[in-house]
């Protein structure tokens, strides 16, 4: 009987061990600093004061979220003085919002145990409440969640007619302080996922994961406009990011708000990634199993990427039939002078090496890089001549040394004129005795 009742007694100090070590842990110190270094800084006029009082009283007691965010964005402390000097009213309105934070964190909570009972190897995250310089809602470094709330606090309320154009639409379009429940448990998702892929494809993937996945288990619309107006404009968003998959300018046409194209809609990329992902759980008749899959996806597994993506069907072709159409726009390099390549008696010393491309290039990008046989082999570059023939050739001038193996990498960072990123190309000569 004891044994029993000890076994009881166990049990439940087990049971109360892992729910205190699985409780949400929220920190939301810098806001209360930020606060009273802000009264402090309005009423200084002198410029290096100001900034002392930033790092007295801000900076230097800030949380490691704060610390975080400021190296995730890149912080400086010129912009958190500007932003704080420079709009008062904005200031004034945000500020009765951020201490009402506190009573965001039960819903908050609620959508974080959804989010783990679908998703059972959740693994634990703190959420950090900062006050950043305006250039992110939320972000995340390793397993901190971390809100701007300058952004995300804000509400109908919130004065943003002194902020610039560019940060006012934002403001407008979203109501950030009620969605906040919901960005939080996006943000948690990205904890949880493998590092991330630079290339269009794996960006709309990483985010649409986060999104989809944190609108399901709430069963919260998500406040994104692009997700209601890819769903209502489907074939012209997937035939316009068609054309622009492989292109390597245009990741920023479809994520982080700088859209440029003529759909003029911010962050379709999102669209894009919740549509493969909804697609793809519909499909699967394992939901756990599928939900596990998209937040675990390996964005450097190429074959387990195009199979997930291949089997929605929502582009019209594979992933392999589209880059085979791509490969065939790129542009080449189709020959170089004074020389052939491959030569093997080039006369030494100082001269111009001009590369002839296939078609007319973007003279805003450009890259050359070692070749395969390494730093060793790569000639002295003196400097840039420029581009010439209708931007189709650019020349530079090197220095070569007698009987030597020289190797040059022309890297995919020249881009065309019609944003196709060029076919590498490895010059590979020796000089003469």
């Amino acid at each position: 009987m004891k044994k029993i009742v000890y076994f009881i007694i166990f049990l439940g100090l087990t049971t109360t061990a892992f729910a205190q070590q699985s409780k949400q842990v929220f920190v939301s110190a810098d806001i209360d600093n930020f606060w009273a270094t802000y009264d402090k800084i309005i009423v200084v006029k002198d410029s290096l004061q100001q900034y002392r009082l930033l790092r007295e009283f801000y900076l230097d007691k800030g949380t490691e979220g704060l610390k975080s965010l400021i190296q995730v964005r890149n912080y400086s402390e010129k912009e958190f003085i500007d932003w704080i000097t420079q709009n008062p009213k904005f200031w004034n309105s945000i500020r009765p919002n951020t201490f009402k934070v506190k009573e965001l964190y039960p819903k908050i909570n609620k959508n974080i145990r959804k989010l783990q009972k679908v998703y059972p190897d959740l693994k634990p995250a703190t959420i950090y409440f900062t006050i950043g310089a305006f250039r992110t809602g939320g972000t995340i470094q390793g397993n901190k969640v971390l809100i701007g709330s300058e952004l995300s606090l804000a509400d109908k309320t919130t004065i943003v007619d002194e902020l610039p154009s560019w940060r006012q639409s934002f403001y407008k379009i979203q109501n950030p302080l009620k969605e906040l429940p919901l960005l939080c448990t996006h943000e948690y998702v990205h904890t949880q996922q493998k590092e991330l892929v630079e290339n269009l494809l794996s960006m709309c993937l990483y985010e649409g994961v986060a999104e989809f996945i944190s609108c399901k288990v709430t069963n919260t619309k998500s406040a994104a406009p692009a997700i209601e107006f890819g769903k209502a404009n489907l074939k012209i968003v997937v035939d316009k990011f068609v054309t622009d998959l492989f292109v390597m300018t245009n990741n920023y046409n479809w994520l982080y708000g700088e859209n440029r194209n003529e759909l003029k809609v911010r962050d379709l990329g999102y669209y894009i990634g919740y549509e493969i992902c909804e697609r793809y759980y519909n499909l699967s008749k394992d939901k756990t199993k599928a939900i596990k899959e998209l937040i675990e996806l390996d964005y450097t597994n190429e074959k387990e990427v195009e199979r997930i993506v291949n089997s929605t069907k929502l582009l019209p072709e594979t992933l392999e039939e589209l880059y085979n159409h791509y490969e065939k726009q790129r542009p080449k390099v189709i020959s170089i002078v004074p020389f052939e390549n491959g030569d093997q008696k080039v006369k030494a010393g100082i001269i111009q090496i001009s590369i002839n491309f296939s078609e007319e290039m973007d003279t805003n990008y450009r890259g050359f890089d070692y070749g395969p046989l390494g730093e060793s082999y790569i000639y002295n570059f003196k400097h840039l001549i420029g581009w010439s023939n209708n931007n189709k050739t650019i020349t530079i001038e090197v220095e070569i040394e007698p009987n030597k193996h020289y190797q040059s990498l022309i890297t995919n960072r020249f881009i065309s004129k019609k944003g196709f990123a060029l076919t590498p190309y490895i010059i590979d000569f020796k000089t003469d005795k």
